[in-house]
């Protein structure tokens, strides 16, 4: 899952943005796919996956179930069909916790049911199901996580004015604190470069890693850097074994006096409320989806006798790094519409001729015990200083 979560990284359109995804959040839609698949489709979606695709489905209901068992966080699967299209029974009921809805007739009114299954399974942080319905849509596999963490040490809003880099000469929002902890943050070298890790631990066993690489370097090649920290290819050397000056990305390491014998690690970062919008067909080959959306053909008789193809996948993602905690909820969905007679196997080799891709920085949500990436994204714009807020209420910062 997390090597998904590189591939989307790596994939992500310019120009730089704001923005947030959560591959935890397909992973299961594409192994329920597999598990339906034929032919190329299920090849590719294998390829994507990591896995064989008769595993396939037996994996996603365990990760459904391993994070909807996480403190604080929820996951859930829908699914609606035509009332004319037959599901397969055994395909259909291996879906964990699904209850087979029903749609047609009112696309409005279809609609309006769906988006109520988004907002409800994610406590209204994703209000509308990332998709249309039309005449033409037989199916939609749908999924919904939800991450809520409070931090272990929280932080204090401050101002922050950088003086260097993309973001110098303006008033921003930060977020302070100080530990004694000086391994919450160790610098990498990666191939972007070297990469500053900050480690901010919540209490729900779900942490957010956040990654400062060199300003030149590009978003997914942060993102991906962070994730060979999370797996060990990158070794990380901690702040207590740092050497003096600056050893890293926006890192000074010197001596100081103090009244204590405790080292100090003090941290100013930029607090975030992001919202990603993503067409997964746009990025079919990251998802192993090329060949399920020829719609000239059936890809899934394991879903369906009748001929289906997928004709749109999207997601809706929010995140929010606050003084007191994290929350991120993502909701997936995929449509799937008729397509051309399903072509069964060919088992003989016959000739045939035919002639005819304090500044901007990487987050990474992970489920401290398994190293899961929950959800990922790149905050380009901070959030600004906003000086009516003081002169109303006496210094309190806005959400810019």
């Amino acid at each position: 899952m997390n090597r998904l979560t590189g591939r989307w990284a790596a994939a992500l359109p310019g120009p730089r943005r704001n923005t947030v995804f959560s591959a935890a959040g397909v992973w299961p839609l594409l192994a329920f796919l597999a598990a339906g698949a034929a032919g190329p489709a299920r090849a590719e979606l294998a390829e994507a996956l990591g896995m064989r695709a008769e595993d396939a489905a037996g994996a996603a209901r365990g990760l459904v179930r391993a994070l909807d068992g996480i403190r604080g966080s929820a996951a859930a699967i829908g699914l609606w069909a035509r009332p004319d299209l037959p599901l397969r029974d055994e395909w259909a009921a291996g879906l964990p916790g699904a209850s087979l809805g029903r749609f047609g007739g009112d696309d409005a009114a279809d609609k309006a049911a769906l988006d109520a299954w988004a907002a409800e399974r994610t406590g209204g942080l994703i209000p509308a199901m990332p998709l249309d319905l039309d005449a033409s849509v037989r199916l939609v596999l749908a999924g919904a996580l939800t991450v809520r963490t409070r931090w272990l040490r929280p932080f204090w809003e401050c101002g922050m004015a950088p003086e260097s880099g993309p973001w110098a000469g303006r008033d921003l929002v930060g977020l302070r604190r100080t530990t004694g902890l000086l391994d919450r943050v160790g610098v990498a070298r990666t191939p972007a470069g070297p990469l500053t890790v900050l480690r901010v631990l919540g209490d729900t066993g779900v942490d957010v890693h956040l990654l400062l690489g060199e300003e030149d370097a590009a978003p997914g090649a942060v993102l991906a850097a962070g994730l060979g920290v999370l797996d060990r290819t990158h070794p990380l050397v901690p702040g207590d074994l740092l050497p003096l000056g600056e050893p890293g990305p926006g890192l000074a390491v010197r001596h100081v006096r103090a009244t204590k014998r405790t080292p100090v690690l003090d941290v100013t970062a930029s607090p975030f409320d992001i919202t990603g919008e993503h067409d997964l067909t746009a990025l079919a080959g990251v998802f192993g989806l090329t060949a399920a959306t020829d719609t000239s053909r059936g890809h899934f008789p394991g879903v369906s006798d009748h001929p289906l193809a997928v004709t749109r996948g999207a997601q809706s993602a929010l995140a929010r790094f606050t003084e007191d905690g994290f929350e991120a909820a993502a909701v997936t969905a995929l449509s799937l519409v008729a397509g051309g007679a399903w072509d069964p196997p060919k088992p003989y080799v016959v000739r045939r001729v035919d002639f005819t891709c304090d500044r901007p920085f990487g987050f990474l949500a992970v489920h401290r015990t398994s190293r899961l990436v929950l959800s990922a994204g790149w905050v380009e714009e901070p959030v600004e200083y906003r000086w009516e807020d003081e002169e109303e209420d006496g210094g309190a910062y806005g959400n810019g």
